[in-house]
């Protein structure tokens, strides 16, 4: 085993970026992964993690040389030792999507086996990258104050100024004035209101408590996904969002578009690619409130049939109240590998926006079955997209389209679609 390398401080050249947020540097034959940093740059850097092995983990804290795209830090609480929130905020707007380029076509090589030129596009709405976010989800630590969490830790940063967000999100938030464990929804809805959700701490069980490692972390988890009450504490439980000319009223918590440019742009998207014809079928599966349903119910029409399935309960409520009007509409309450097999067969085109983890091999095998000649595959991480293509590639599909979206300006996350064909 190597010597453990956390808090050393070493001089380093800075080369490509990774999938994470980091680029990459060599010291004395070993992987650095440098947070804080350019290509190009030559960097001190302070070692914050190394658990052995092949690489390790460090912020670059004085910058020796530096790359000419480097800026003021937009995001004045994300730097060395700060919250997780901005790790591109040192870079300007274009160098940024050119390592987010790099990243997603490296990721697509590495595990889909697919060379690509696709380039990450700005969504409307973007400006200078800050204030483009409409929601934020704040921690509150165990004084009651909230903030957000450190990179990679529990710890929280109580400063609330990450720019993401407009500043007026956070009036009247600082101070100990939450439940100690909670966190709060924080929304500014297309209606212009301002909306915050505490929600409490989650009911940990003794195994979560008190069990060290993968085990206890696992209980944790469980814990924070389950039911958890809520207290309303300005606005209301209910928030207005639109795409179009179609509103919907959903819950504060639920799950909408971060960029306020995201939600149409991936409409337009979808309605281009999906190629659904009058009387068709066609799938929308993790459908959330239904968003990418209404545009495949304009394209079948009244005699054809959507299928929208989606987990959250409350989320098929909220879509179902929108799209009252579109009886082609049929909402599902369910998981989407466990319903897979009793919705309508033959789909003209299934769309997916599964979460971060991706759909992963069950769910595109069940897909590819049904004889779908289109899918339309949404995702927002990267890597399980690059391993999501490989695995449609697979089946017997080819690549259609491919585009990228810069939809989290000043940090390394963005969103790509890709159309399959066969």
């Amino acid at each position: 085993m190597s010597e453990n390398w956390t808090g050393q401080t070493f001089e380093v050249d800075l080369g490509n970026p990774g999938h994470g947020g980091f680029v990459v540097a060599r010291h004395e034959g070993r992987v650095v992964f440098v947070r804080h940093g350019l290509p190009g740059e030559r960097a001190l850097v302070r070692v914050t993690e190394d658990k052995g092995g092949s690489f390790c983990r460090a912020d670059a804290i004085t910058v020796l040389d530096a790359s000419p795209h480097r800026i003021d830090p937009t995001c004045p609480i994300s730097g060395p030792g700060g919250a997780g929130c901005c790790d591109y905020s040192h870079a300007d707007l274009s160098v940024q999507r050119e390592m987010k380029t790099s990243v997603v076509r490296e990721q697509l090589l590495r595990l889909a086996r697919v060379e690509s030129d696709v380039a990450v596009e700005e969504l409307p709405g973007t400006g200078d990258g800050t204030g483009w976010r409409t929601r934020v989800r704040l921690a509150v630590d165990g004084h009651g104050v909230a903030g957000y969490h450190a990179y990679r830790s529990n710890r929280i940063v109580t400063d609330l100024r990450c720019t993401q967000i407009d500043q007026s999100a956070y009036d009247g938030l600082g101070g100990a004035q939450w439940a100690p464990g909670s966190e709060l929804q924080v929304v500014l809805d297309a209606a212009g209101q301002r909306h915050v959700v505490e929600i409490a701490a989650p009911a940990v069980s003794k195994t979560g408590r008190r069990t060290p490692g993968r085990r206890g972390a696992m209980a944790r988890r469980a814990a924070s996904g389950g039911p958890r009450k809520t207290r309303v504490a300005i606005g209301s439980d209910t928030v207005i969002e639109r795409v179009g000319n179609r509103e919907w009223a959903l819950a504060a918590t639920g799950f909408w578009q971060a960029h306020r440019g995201a939600a149409n742009a991936y409409s337009q998207v979808v309605g281009e690619w999906a190629g659904a014809a009058t009387a068709d079928t066609a799938w929308d599966l993790y459908g959330g409130v239904g968003v990418f349903a209404s545009v495949l119910a304009d394209l079948v029409g009244p005699s054809g049939v959507v299928e929208s399935v989606e987990s959250s309960a409350r989320a098929v409520a909220d879509g179902r109240a929108a799209l009252s009007d579109l009886g082609q509409v049929r909402f599902h309450s369910a998981r989407v590998e466990n319903v897979i097999a009793d919705l309508e067969r033959s789909p003209a085109v299934v769309v997916l926006d599964p979460p971060r983890a991706g759909a992963g091999r069950p769910v595109v095998e069940a897909l590819a079955a049904t004889g779908a000649e289109r899918i339309v595959h949404i995702g927002c991480d990267p890597a399980s997209f690059g391993r999501d293509i490989g695995l449609y590639l697979e089946q017997g599909f080819r690549i259609g389209g491919l585009r990228a979206f810069d939809a989290f300006p000043q940090t390394h996350h963005m969103e790509c679609i890709a159309l399959l064909e066969r």
